[in-house]
């Protein structure tokens, strides 16, 4: 006996739409991390060049060699006379140098060190050329969809290119994966050997400001105009964001600093779902039991825009009757949430018990049960 299938989407509340941000930046993202939900975004997922900013990637790559021991922060590298030569932001190397991965760290993150990048690069891959390959396929490996890297620290190239929305993946991905080198974008200074003392501060100009800011890269060319990565912490909560685009170094520090303030104020944090609460008792298909809750693993929080607690749209979606056999733990559905403005939060719904297959007189009699309700429904309508 075929079992016939529902789609349920059970409402629990109806949405109102919440007021956007209006950004003066080209492109942008903005993300908290502890919901994992993307506040806002402006054309977030178009290749753009990165300028400098794409230099997380290049940390990346490097944090993940210190991970594996390939080098240690006290290695010394080599400096080549092509790293010498980089113009732009430098840490002014030269190639009787041999900084050591710590200063190279340092001097990329507050420096912008277009040359310790390439001093990174040839280290870790020999060429420049090889390493940015490598960059490309990582960045596919870790979910940038819409990167190509063609140097290591963002010197202009047509095919250079990063959207917001992957700058904001790589920063997430530095701040939760190595948090004990992640501490060094919080640096407001940094000199190497003694030299350019007037060129050693760190550009972001959020990180002075008392706003709970620690990271992370500045950014500007001609083509891309003056962006940011930025994180901040307040209470509880992170956020990261990513702007390209403004048109001087002022614009970039205020729109920074009103993002990070919408971001904070907007939006208060609602419990929606505890942790191990049942959301919904579902129906079963030839059960030992004819219901089972369905929960979520850690309960749902969510972010609500200041003033529509009462306008949240929650929808507990799943297939029904759910066929057994049944395991605890198994995802039998997802409870969506909508909030205008933001894209939908989706939280897998997991079975609370085990039920197993009816024996052949439980199946029988679910068959007849079924047969029942479609006639009953049949004569309905």
């Amino acid at each position: 006996m075929r079992a016939f299938f529902l789609k349920v989407a059970a409402v629990i509340a109806f949405a109102a739409p919440a007021q956007a941000f209006d950004t003066n930046a080209t492109s942008a993202w903005v993300y908290d991390v502890q919901t994992g939900t993307v506040l806002m975004e402006k054309d977030a997922d178009k290749p753009i060049p990165p300028a400098s900013m794409s230099k997380l990637m290049t940390l990346y790559m490097l944090f993940e060699a210190l991970e594996d021991g390939r080098v240690q922060l006290d290695t010394q590298l080599p400096v080549s006379s092509r790293a010498r030569a980089m113009g732009g932001s430098t840490m002014f190397l030269n190639e009787q140098d041999r900084p050591t991965v710590e200063q190279l760290i340092k001097g990329i993150i507050v420096l912008s060190g277009n040359d310790a990048c390439v001093v990174v690069a040839e280290g870790l891959a020999g060429t420049e050329e090889a390493f940015a390959r490598q960059m490309t396929e990582r960045g596919r490996q870790i979910g940038l969809e819409n990167s190509t890297f063609h140097n290591s620290n963002g010197w202009p190239h047509p095919e250079h290119r990063m959207s917001t929305h992957d700058l904001g993946t790589v920063a997430r991905l530095l701040i939760q994966k190595f948090p004990q080198y992640y501490k060094n974008f919080g640096l407001t200074e940094f000199q190497y050997e003694d030299r350019a003392p007037s060129n050693r501060y760190n550009r972001n100009p959020l990180l002075k400001l008392g706003i709970g800011a620690d990271g992370l890269k500045t950014g500007h060319t001609q083509e891309a105009g003056y962006g940011l990565v930025g994180s901040a912490v307040q209470d509880d909560r992170r956020v990261i964001f990513v702007i390209s685009g403004l048109d001087s170094d002022r614009a970039r520090a205020e729109e920074s600093e009103r993002i990070v303030n919408w971001a904070f104020r907007q939006f208060t944090m609602e419990n929606l779902v505890p942790a191990g609460e049942t959301v919904v008792d579902a129906p079963v298909w030839l059960g030992t039991e004819s219901h089972v809750g369905l929960t979520t693993e850690n309960g749902v929080n969510v972010l609500v825009p200041a003033g529509v607690k009462d306008q949240v749209k929650v929808e507990v979606v799943y297939d029904s009757p759910l066929p057994a056999p049944i395991a605890k733990g198994d995802q039998l559905g997802n409870l969506v949430v909508t909030i205008p403005g933001t894209r939908d939060t989706i939280t897998p719904l997991i079975a609370t018990a085990d039920i197993p297959e009816a024996g052949f007189l439980g199946r029988m009699k679910g068959a007849v049960i079924q047969l029942g309700q479609r006639a009953i429904s049949s004569v309905a309508n």
